[in-house]
């Protein structure tokens, strides 16, 4: 099977697999958002720092409706053995299922693998999939260089952000500051901005650059 390229607006192709949790489909999960992560391999130092991260962050994941799922190319009696050798090293347990992956089939259908630089391992894949089963945001980020977990909430809570409150997001942009609403369609939404954006609850800088205040983050 060929190394499949998945793109933001595409629907998460569905498949099951054997967990550290047991059998589960994608599909499973409709409903909730999905964090669908690849790791290159089990007892390397910097994915054991990731599960470490991931597994603390659990509850704020929790919050946003969102599931974490892993995966490497790796058996389940690896993940197993790595699970708990995390736990028995830090006490921390790994609260999500840990996909075993030995074949390789869901990481090529997913465009985990980076030919040029493994044909044996996963790079690192963060894919953001919405309750509809929607692909809204791909992370990659290389074998020798671990991920910003606190960057993954941020991305998730301005994407659930935009949906409920139909902004976008700014640079540098977090949870609980103004948010930017879409530039207007219309003159006449044009003029209605320049002439009182308070009415609309907007500061503008310009016509096409107004901000709105977002509800605080909750805690």
């Amino acid at each position: 099977m060929e190394n499949n390229t998945i793109r933001i607006g595409m629907k998460a192709p569905d498949f099951s697999a054997t967990t550290t949790m047991g059998a589960v489909k994608l599909s499973d999960f409709q409903g909730r958002w999905v964090i669908l992560f690849s790791h290159p391999g089990d007892f390397t130092p910097v994915c054991t720092t990731e599960f470490l991260a991931f597994s603390q962050a659990q509850p704020e994941f929790e919050k946003r409706n969102a599931q974490l799922l892993g995966l490497s190319i790796d058996s389940n009696p690896s993940h197993l053995a790595w699970v708990y050798a995390i736990y028995v090293a830090t006490g921390v347990q790994v609260p999500f299922p840990v996909i075993a992956d030995r074949t390789g089939e869901i990481a090529r259908l997913y465009g985990m693998m980076a030919p040029e630089i493994s044909r044996q391992e996963t790079v690192r894949n963060v894919f953001f999939i919405d309750p509809e089963g929607t692909i809204r945001a791909i992370l990659v980020y290389p074998l020798t260089n671990g991920r910003s977990i606190p960057e993954i909430l941020r991305l998730l809570t301005a994407l659930q952000t935009t949906d409920r409150e139909g902004v976008v997001t700014p640079a540098n942009w977090e949870p609980g500051q103004p948010a930017l609403v879409p530039p207007p369609k219309t003159y006449e939404e044009l003029l209605a901005r320049q002439t009182d954006p308070q009415a609309q609850n907007l500061k503008c800088r310009d016509w096409f650059w107004c901000a709105k205040q977002m509800p605080e983050a909750k805690k």
